[in-house]
């Protein structure tokens, strides 16, 4: 069975050495310190590894069971739920006002990761409810946040999010559920909705529903949606579960991967609700939860490249196969360990190295959030909007990716579930399709965020960059390996960006079909550029004589291999997104 340890080390190094997070002016930056930072990862690393990760395979081979109407989880995870609660996890980094230790979403981010990388179907409960407490908290009443989000961040009552319909999942407009006004203020919310992860189960005493529905009368399509809160038992007087609210569950999806979550249909039967917000303004709140979602779905990629890498590279040692063509390496042994043949090298360091880059870019966005919301600062705002989608989509296509190359490892073995390695590419799936698929996040990126504010956060990122590579080019080293490349990077995504701007207004189908490759092209550039801020600081950390040379030597040439193998793949992008629509546009539908 797969095992996971935390990768507390490397967040560390990037915390603090590459983000300097103490240092930031951030609100509540300074309290992290790295006695403080390092207690907390280690201590989520150990909830993670003895109690989370050992129930993964449970869930995977349970899966949860629909009984007389409720949803019943794996065995084990009631308990483990419990644990996670005890210890304050869920409210991290919610409001003190709620219960909530007010701790910076940085924090979250990286204990979400870790949790994530254990029992990602685990932790998509809490996962939801922190969404869902997020969209209240921006949106709702007083009168709404007291009901509602003190049980929230202590889980006690979980949430989810209640958009897709049996004949629509992106385009909402068309969504038929409808919210009837009732005398008392509230709504009768009449409907089918699907695919809602966490829709039910056994672990709280009330599962908060945010549904969007038409109220009648409204205006047509996306306008006239609004956002509701529908609880599954409606809040009594005194804050406590009453009586049963008229929403069930139809039927529990089989899936192909995270089987411990609850993946529900829910029918909604004159369900008593509550408008959260403005009528006919249901996205504007429902976005709150659904950006939030997203950075948490490519966390989700990262997670499962990061415990399944974590597995391949202990096989690779392990699992002696042939010999190194340059001459045995282990001569008392029948055979070589697998992490002597170059192939094998190559693979795991594909993993490592998009692992490792990657997770200085999730922690380096979770840095702008946290900058945006407590500082009010409209540039990290700007930045991170325009990353959300590239977060999204590139992460979770990469890391699904990591996994399949981690299973291949294995061998035959990988094909086996006893070895667990297949779960972690089913469960990884998932995170390309939900919370906006990934085409529609490159639509997104290149249809709506390149051009927000007239183009300046894309303009305010690529001079950071341009600044950066200036600062740093003096050393020989670092400029050969590092800067350079990512300058041609970088001038292969503005040439991409210039060729929309270009073509796209005479042609909307030139920038189109351009724009998955545009993402994974600005993914590249975005881990070029954490790759390229590693570098630096670990020269600088070998040239202060620091004690852990291995560390530091093992990174730059990590982030060598990055630049030289991975970093190239941004002039393959670009040639296609060059290439324009034609070919992509010549088939009639008849013809495919």
């Amino acid at each position: 069975m797969p095992t996971f340890t935390a990768p507390v080390k490397d967040m560390q190094f990037i915390l603090h050495d590459v983000l300097k997070t103490s240092e930031q002016d951030v609100t509540g930056y300074d309290d992290l310190d790295r006695d403080f930072t390092a207690a907390i990862l280690e201590e989520a690393g150990k909830l993670a590894s003895e109690v989370f990760a050992p129930l993964n395979a449970v869930g995977d081979s349970q899966g949860v069971t629909l009984e007389n109407g409720v949803v019943r989880t794996p065995e084990g995870f009631k308990e483990a739920f419990e644990r996670f609660r005890e210890g304050g996890w869920a409210g991290l980094d919610c409001d003190p006002d709620y219960g909530g230790q007010g701790l910076p979403y940085l924090l979250s981010t990286a204990t979400g990761e870790i949790f994530s990388s254990s029992n990602m179907a685990f932790m998509m409960y809490p996962g939801l409810t922190h969404g869902a407490y997020s969209a209240i908290h921006a949106h709702g009443t007083d009168a709404q946040k007291q009901t509602y989000l003190p049980k929230m961040v202590s889980c006690e009552w979980t949430g989810t999010m209640n958009l897709t319909e049996p004949h629509c999942g992106t385009d909402l407009g068309l969504m038929r559920t409808r919210a009837e006004p009732q005398d008392d203020g509230s709504y009768a919310i009449t409907g089918q909705k699907i695919f809602i992860s966490a829709g039910d189960h056994d672990m709280s005493e009330n599962v908060i529903h945010l549904v969007l529905a038409k109220i009648p009368g409204g205006p047509e399509g996306i306008k006239g949606v609004s956002l509701f809160i529908v609880p599954k038992f409606l809040v009594k007087d005194d804050n406590t579960p009453g009586d049963r609210n008229a929403v069930s569950v139809g039927k529990v999806e089989e899936k192909m991967g995270i089987h411990g979550n609850a993946t529900c249909v829910m029918n909604y039967d004159g369900a008593t609700g509550y408008l959260l917000g403005e009528e006919h303004k249901g996205m504007r709140a429902m976005f709150t939860m659904m950006n939030e979602a997203r950075l948490g779905v490519a966390m989700q990629g990262l997670s499962q490249a990061t415990v399944a890498y974590e597995n391949a590279l202990a096989y690779a040692k392990d699992r002696l196969q042939g010999r190194a063509v340059t001459g045995a390496e282990n001569p008392d042994g029948p055979a070589d360990p697998l992490i002597v043949h170059p192939d094998i090298r190559r693979s795991l360091m594909d993993q490592k190295s998009f692992v490792e880059g990657a997770r200085a870019f999730g922690l380096w966005s979770a840095s702008l959030i946290d900058r945006s919301h407590r500082m009010g600062d409209d540039q990290a705002e700007g930045l991170v909007s325009l990353m959300t989608p590239v977060l999204k989509g590139f992460l979770t296509d990469q890391g699904f990716d990591m996994t399949v190359l981690a299973q291949q490892i294995y061998g035959g073995h990988g094909y086996i579930e006893e070895w667990g390695m297949s779960q972690f590419t089913r469960d990884a799936r998932i995170a390309m399709i939900y919370e906006g698929a990934n085409g529609i996040q490159a639509l997104d990126l290149v249809g709506r965020k390149l051009a927000a504010q007239g183009g300046k956060p894309a303009m305010a990122f690529f001079e950071e960059i341009k600044g950066f590579i200036k600062e740093n080019s003096d050393d020989e080293d670092l400029k050969a390996n590092f800067m350079d490349p990512l300058k041609t990077a970088s001038k292969q995504l503005q040439e991409a960006a210039m060729f929309f701007m270009q073509n796209g207004m005479k042609n909307p189908n030139e920038a189109l079909s351009g724009s998955y490759d545009f993402m994974h092209l600005f993914g590249h550039v975005c881990l070029g550029y954490m790759w390229a801020r590693m570098a630096v600081v670990a020269k600088a950390a070998l040239a202060a004589g620091a004690e852990d040379r291995d560390f530091y030597d093992t990174k730059l040439a990590t982030g060598r291999y990055y630049m030289a193998r991975r970093l190239p793949a941004c002039a393959m992008h670009v040639a296609r997104i060059t290439s324009g629509a034609e070919t992509v546009m010549a088939l009639d539908a008849a013809n495919f």
